[in-house]
């Protein structure tokens, strides 16, 4: 009899409030490392009805026009007509913005890090990119959605939404999707008999491989019915409230710290970089086919106050040799991670949709697998 399990996950579009901020506020950051890397961002947005707000301190020797970036995000975004109860031309825009407190660049001047906090990092052997297959399948529910609404293959589609996906489990292993929900936004004149048709063809048969899908796998779009309310108009958005999406979706632990708007010297989001980086090596090497790591520190401290490896059981060798080599091979202070990641660019907007882990595109250098053959020598 095998052990079976269900686990479910969920993304939600660039057009969902609290996604709106969180590009908000990494557009505001990526501005600033492209004329100076060495500034110091913590950026937080609220949008609701007709308004979007920023706050939060920001230390650096370059200019950058806040308004700006807001609306050209919002319209990047998509919400470009004022129907949607919130665009990029008529929104107002309000900023309160202050220095980076003295009493934590103090600590962080000396290299070490800008808060206490453990962070997480996590991986596993059953996709390809490494991560749990429910958020992968997911958040490119969420992509396909954004492209068939920029593309206009479904031209009454608005810029937010959400995807859920439940994948059935045995001992272990993703055998078939049982579940598989999507919310669309949408204009008031089409019928939901085409949202349903329109979305099943173009998005999730698109997206769902076949043979994962049986008689028995649920389907959901749009299950309270209308979506016509949405984005900032239908629910007010604040960065970093999606923490989950961001990571594994509910796979493995979470420290708490969201990401987007801080810069890298706040080890909340440096620090599960590299956290994710050590764990995706240690798969790829095949020393484990599931590792979860906790790094922790204390602010203005460089090194680590602990690291602890969960391989829960899976390890080829004991964890606790896992995390000696950690140690000797991975430099964890917040200057040595921030170099090897090359986190001083303007990289981050991008990161604020779709999750910070499992995309192996440019710039996602906490993706790359080059320590795995070392990984793999040392564990002999």
């Amino acid at each position: 009899m095998k052990n079976k399990h269900l686990f479910t996950s969920e993304s939600v579009a660039e057009g969902h409030p609290d996604k709106v901020c969180d590009q908000i506020s990494d557009a505001v950051l990526d501005e600033i490392y492209k004329e100076d890397p060495s500034g110091r961002v913590a950026c937080e947005a609220m949008v609701t009805t007709g308004l979007a707000i920023v706050a939060g301190e920001i230390t650096t020797s370059c200019y950058v026009d806040i308004p700006k970036i807001v609306r050209s995000t919002i319209q990047e975004i998509g919400y470009t007509n004022a129907e949607y109860g919130f665009d990029y031309l008529t929104c107002g825009v309000v900023t309160s913005i202050q220095g980076q407190s003295p009493d934590i660049s103090v600590g962080v001047n000396v290299g070490g890090a800008g808060d206490q906090g453990m962070m997480f990092g996590y991986a596993t052997d059953e996709t390809r990119e490494l991560m749990p297959m429910p958020i992968i399948l997911a958040h490119a529910l969420t992509r396909r959605l954004a492209r068939v609404r920029k593309e206009g293959l479904i031209d009454y589609l608005r810029p937010d939404g959400k995807s859920q996906v439940t994948v059935e489990y045995a001992d272990g292993i993703p055998r078939r999707v049982e579940a598989i929900v999507v919310s669309a936004h949408h204009d008031k004149k089409v019928k939901m008999k085409d949202i349903h048709e329109d979305l099943k063809r173009c998005v999730i048969e698109d997206v769902i491989p076949k043979n994962l899908i049986d008689k028995d796998t649920r389907i959901f779009i749009n299950p309270t019915g209308r979506f016509e309310v949405g984005g900032p108009q239908g629910d007010t958005g604040v960065t970093g409230r999606k923490i989950i999406v961001d990571t594994y979706g509910g796979v493995g632990s979470h420290g708490g710290g969201a990401f987007s708007g801080k810069d890298p010297t706040k080890v909340d989001r440096s620090g599960s970089y590299m956290a994710r980086y050590i764990a995706k090596n240690i798969v790829a090497a095949g020393i484990a086919p599931k590792c979860e790591i906790q790094i922790a520190y204390a602010i203005g401290v460089a090194e680590p106050v602990s690291v602890m490896v969960n391989t829960f059981g899976t390890g080829h060798i004991s964890d606790s040799r896992i995390v000696k080599l950690i140690r000797e091979n991975f430099d964890l202070t917040p200057p040595g991670i921030i170099e090897k990641l090359k986190l001083r660019r303007p990289i981050y907007k991008r990161t604020a949709v779709y999750g910070h882990f499992g995309r192996e595109e440019e710039g996602f250098t906490w993706e790359e697998i080059d320590k795995a053959e070392m990984l793999r020598k040392k564990a002999k």
